[in-house]
């Protein structure tokens, strides 16, 4: 059965990335470092690749150069169970970093995330438009969700 494994490529911060992310995140750790080595396309013994966990789920971040930069259309999405959740690492990870809109961030990396309360996609995957139009509209005017926020719109 195949692995499948998030692969991010940064310039030339896949460490501090990848430290700074287990940092976040419980049951996280950098599971190794790789170098180049002589001949490659980066200084030989300068960081590679670094293959990390955040909360058991595997990544590889890899120094590739300034040819590659981060979209919008990616993102890792962070699914919590409480406001307290999504007030913390919606502030850790946007240290830094920028604040989008409807639950996206770009941390200090270039890396899109959503942080996202549970009771969101419960409200989106209502079987009532009614009341999922109401979600919508109310998450459209936030940057970071607030869970009060979206049930008072809903219970509206």
């Amino acid at each position: 059965m195949p692995r499948i494994v998030t692969f991010l490529t940064f310039n030339n911060q896949a460490e501090e990335a990848a430290r700074f992310y287990v940092s976040i995140f419980p049951n996280s750790k950098i599971t190794g470092i790789t170098r180049y080595p002589e001949g490659a396309p980066a200084p030989p013994g300068t960081v590679m690749t670094v293959p990390f966990e955040l909360d058991g789920r595997e990544f590889i971040a890899l120094n590739g150069g300034p040819q590659f930069s981060f979209s919008q259309g990616s993102s890792i999405s962070v699914q919590c169970e409480t406001q307290e959740e999504v007030d913390k690492y919606w502030a850790k990870l946007t240290e830094g970093g920028q604040e989008v809109a409807c639950g996206w961030l770009t941390d200090k990396f270039g890396v899109p995330w959503q942080i996202n309360p549970a009771i969101l996609m419960q409200m989106l995957s209502h079987p009532d438009p009614a009341k999922v139009k109401k979600a919508m509209d109310a998450m459209y005017t936030m940057k970071k969700i607030d869970s009060a926020a979206l049930k008072r719109a809903w219970e509206s």
